[in-house]
């Protein structure tokens, strides 16, 4: 699914802050089963998480291929994404499949 994100603009051009997308997803960890999870949007392509249970893994891109996965305060590593056979995407173990927002 492609979104689109519109901000209506005030009088002055001032842009409204839109809140963030929130998106139902199946999410995978190392291997392991299959569970539910949130995918929440704060900037398409450049700045969102998954929810997963009580763990919040936090993505950020740079626009240009280079992602960083947050996983816990202070523990920041670079993943690369990567497309299964399954139709699932994965960055170093984290997979998530569904109706992801790609653009």
């Amino acid at each position: 699914m492609a979104a689109l994100v519109v901000a209506p603009l005030l009088p002055h051009g001032t842009a409204l802050a839109q809140p963030p997308l929130q998106v139902p997803l199946e999410c995978q960890l190392q291997h392991g089963q299959w569970q539910p999870c949130t995918l929440t949007v704060v900037q398409v392509g450049e700045h969102w998480w998954l929810q997963i249970g009580r763990r919040r893994l936090e993505f950020r891109s740079d626009g240009r291929g280079s992602v960083i996965l947050k996983d816990a305060p202070g523990a920041s590593k670079s993943v690369q994404p990567v497309w299964t056979a399954q139709r699932a995407l994965c960055w170093d173990g984290v997979c998530t499949k569904g109706d992801l927002p790609l653009d």
